[in-house]
């Protein structure tokens, strides 16, 4: 890496463009890089020499008046330029100057060297092997003109030491003279020191002039270092212009972009990892290397079964490829393989056999996890005789049986019939292992509460209770819907009374204790609870819960009250019961003319002032420019604690808004991470305030919206407290608008600190400032979330980002020049 050479120029002007006149003002040697072989034969250093030559001939021949001293200082800063380039130009000799990637690549072992166990495979290793175009770039010293290697030297030194705004301004400054050569030179020069960042930036300027021609080669290399920093959106946006120029990416950009997905914690990374893998296999016809798709296959696969079972099909398509190729299959891709067919909601028997029975021509022996998929699989579909085959092998294999396998011979026996079997085998469970595990409680209590064995489901629950072991949500889930069933009113009541001193309330248990009210008869308790569920943001209502408690008020003649539910529910669109719709419109015949219709989409004043905190705080809106219509994008990060609540709370608050295939179903009430609402020309406004032609922005009214609700909702989105207790809030836009946010938050007296991390900035409200602005949001904080993100120090603090760390709030704020320069946060 070459040396920084002192700063050139100190006054402003000059900064952006230099004066060559000035330099050339002096005599000088035609050639300074002409005697690099001279200058390494030197004892001394050869800028002491150069420097001590041209004062004795400037002090013979000229009077050292101050504009003589100007230029002279002038020519010693060109001549510290040249000499670095000659070094430069002298060192990539050697590293051969058609900059072949296999070779660089070689002397960085530490290439891939991924965080976890992803680089056990090797997935980098093999870049050796992988071609990518040559690209040839002039030295230095073939340059015809003086003034232009002089301005290069500048440029090669100034752009990396500053920011996006003034690299910009800076290049704007050269513009009359630089050509595309110009330009490939310096980005090359950044390769070569290591300032991929800044080598994107003046790539990206150069896509920008006139003159511009695509060069593959150089996209090519910049797609490669910019994947090899992790900076997998930097990365994908040159090699999505390589596609838009009709251009495949080589081997290599597919290669190191898979793996720079795969070695980034962010959301949606792995389903990108995944996309790239499918193109570079069917649009450009490589074959990946074994250890690519080994990465690839592992990381599937290292998900929760449950969110792991929709990358089956792309899973077979790596299994498929591996054989295709003659590639080795390793033993853990057919387990994998295995694993994933188990946690399917239809099994194919079929293919599992098949995958077992390679496996056994491949001379590889059959492991606990793999048997344990194949009783997963058999207690789905209920096969008795295979799962006795399989418990067999477990019996004969050393060291305990996993606790899963016994999970799972219960339910096998449950959908035989046979839960007396169940029981057994949870006894035995308990007498072998010592102890049973929480997953074997809550499968026995839910197979005796299937099989209506009230008795035996009472007492294991109760020593499922005692046992300290958590959560007991489900088990209080499957214990009250047999009460229900079995019409034990009474004994629900007391069921439920014992969850909430046990558990976090949800909208399961209050539903089923709605129902049990409404069908005893208990309308006042009933209403009192629907109208709890309303209230707690944790908790909420469904379609069922309305249509509940509407057959009540039915039932029972309240028809005014049924109709207020009625209305309620159009808001919402909720669908309405088929046996309630002939009672409801005789209802409603008798004081409407008119059935009243579903009421017309329109948001309601808290969902505006939620949706500017959510936008705040980064929510993303999608706009068809051609048909004017956008779609918001709830998007929630699945390790935090806060988001956990919060994503119930807004699907609720937007049901009425959300697109059918993200409504839920009464067999799913698990609400997911991602959701997005219909495309609607409503919508509109906020995306030409926030998000304009795809680029986040903030709007020039923000300081009158930023409303103790909206603030909350910022917070809770895009916040986080640190371990200190202050309170952190992210925010992507300009450095005009963020001081805008600033000024118009001190107004409000609330004091903050800002600081830029790439491209996003973050507000910190420090100490005394933390508590004053949490005692304006905490009225609009859920009730749920008020522990882990009240202000002052606590241990339940939470900040799972790992962007906020190593932030000093302490120095000046940062209000940096072209914050929102490019649309793209790179949060690699």
């Amino acid at each position: 890496m070459l040396a920084r050479a002192p700063e050139l120029l100190t006054s402003p002007t000059s900064l952006l463009n230099p004066d060559p006149h000035s330099i050339l003002t002096l005599p000088m040697r035609s050639s300074l890089f002409s005697s690099l072989s001279l200058f390494r034969s030197l004892t001394h250093s050869p800028f002491h020499d150069f420097r001590h030559r041209l004062s004795l001939h400037s002090l013979c021949n000229y009077p050292l008046t101050r504009k003589t001293f100007r230029s002279f200082r002038s020519l010693k800063c060109l001549s510290t330029s040249a000499k670095h380039l000659a070094c430069e130009s002298d060192s990539s000799l050697e590293l051969e100057e058609k900059w072949d990637l296999a070779s660089n690549y070689e002397n960085e072992t530490d290439l891939f060297n991924f965080d976890g166990d992803l680089g056990n495979l090797g997935a980098g290793v093999d870049l050796k092997q992988v071609d990518a175009p040559a690209l040839e770039v002039k030295a230095l010293e073939e340059l015809p003109e003086q003034w232009r290697r002089s301005r290069l030297a500048w440029l090669c030194k100034q752009l990396p030491a500053h920011k996006a705004g003034t690299l910009v301004r800076i290049l704007n400054g050269q513009r009359k003279w630089m050509r595309q050569e110009d330009v490939t030179y310096v980005v090359v020069h950044c390769f070569r020191v290591r300032e991929n960042e800044t080598g994107f930036r003046v790539y990206k300027w150069m896509m920008q002039q006139h003159w511009y021609r695509f060069d593959f080669a150089l996209s090519t290399k910049l797609a490669d270092y910019l994947g090899k920093e992790r900076k997998f959106a930097k990365c994908r946006e040159v090699f999505d212009d390589i596609i838009n120029q009709g251009r495949v990416p080589s081997e290599s950009t597919f290669h190191i972009l898979v793996i720079a997905y795969l070695s980034a914690p962010v959301t949606g990374c792995l389903e990108e990892a995944c996309t790239i893998y499918n193109r570079m296999v069917q649009l450009g016809g490589y074959q990946p290397r074994l250890s690519l798709q080994n990465s690839l296959f592992k990381a599937l696969v290292t998900k929760p079964g449950g969110s792991a079972k929709q990358y089956l099909k792309q899973a077979e398509f790596i299994f498929h490829n591996l054989v295709t190729s003659g590639l080795e299959i390793q033993k853990d891709i057919y387990g994998g393989l295995i694993w994933l067919h188990s946690y399917q909601d239809t099994i194919d028997k079929e293919r599992i056999s098949s995958i077992r029975e390679e496996m056994k021509q491949a001379g590889i022996q059959e492991d606990k996890e793999v048997l344990v998929s194949v009783l997963r699989a058999c207690s789905k579909e209920g096969d008795v005789e295979e799962a006795n085959r399989t418990w067999f092998k477990l019996l004969q294999m050393d060291g305990n049986i996993p606790t899963q396998a016994f999970v799972y011979m219960m339910e096998v026996f449950a959908k035989a019939g046979y839960h007396i079997k169940s029981l057994e085998l949870f006894r035995e469970m308990q007498e072998h292992l010592g102890s049973a595990s929480v997953a074997a409680y809550h499968k026995i209590i839910e197979v005796l509460c299937q099989a209506k064995e009230v008795e035996s489901a009472e007492s294991l629950m109760q020593e499922f209770t005692e046992s300290g072991m958590k959560p007991l949500m489900p088990s209080f889930v499957d214990l009250m819907n047999m009460y229900l069933d079995l019409d034990m009113h009474d004994k629900l009541k007391l069921a439920f009374s014992a969850c909430l001193k046990d558990c976090r309330p949800n909208r399961t248990i209050y539903t089923i204790y709605l129902d049990s009210l409404v069908k005893s008869g208990n309308l006042v308790l009933a209403e009192e609870t629907f109208n709890q569920m309303c209230g707690e943001g944790a908790v909420g209502i469904n379609p069922r819960s309305c249509n509940i408690i509407l057959g009540g008020y039915l039932s029972s003649g309240e028809h005014v009250k049924a109709e207020k539910i009625y209305d309620l529910m159009c808001r919402k669109k909720y669908d309405i019961e088929p046996s309630l719709i002939e009672k409801l419109d005789y209802v409603l015949t008798l004081t409407r003319k008119v059935v009243k219709k579903p009421v017309s989409l329109k948001l309601s004043k808290d969902q505006r002032e939620i949706l500017v905190g959510l936008l705040l705080g980064g929510l993303r809106i999608e706009s068809d420019e051609d048909r004017k219509e956008h779609m918001i994008r709830f998007e929630l990060n699945e390790n935090s604690n806060a988001h956990s609540i919060l994503k119930r709370h807004l699907y609720d608050h937007y049901h009425e808004w959300l697109h059918p295939s993200c409504k839920l179903t009464d067999s799913n009430d698990e609400v997911p991470y991602r959701f997005s609402t219909i495309r609607h020309s409503y919508f509109g406004f906020y995306a030409e305030q926030f998000w304009p032609k795809g680029r986040a922005t903030l709007p020039k009214l923000i300081h009158r919206w930023l409303s103790p609700q909206v603030l909350a909702y910022w917070y809770m989105y895009g916040g986080y407290r640190s371990p200190s207790g202050d309170i952190l809030l992210r925010l992507k836009g300009s450095s005009e608008g963020v001081e805008k946010v600033v000024k118009s938050l001190k107004a409000k007296s609330l004091n903050c600190r800002v600081k830029r991390k790439g491209r996003v900035f973050w507000l910190g409200f420090l100490r005394n400032d933390s508590i004053w602005f949490w005692k304006l949001v905490e009225p609009y904080i859920l009730d749920d979330l008020k522990d882990i993100l009240k202000a002052g120090n606590d241990e339940t603090s939470e900040n799972t980002s790992g962007e906020t760390q190593d932030m000093n709030f302490d120095s000046d704020p940062d209000f940096d020049e072209g914050a929102s320069e490019y649309s793209d946060i790179e949060t690699s």
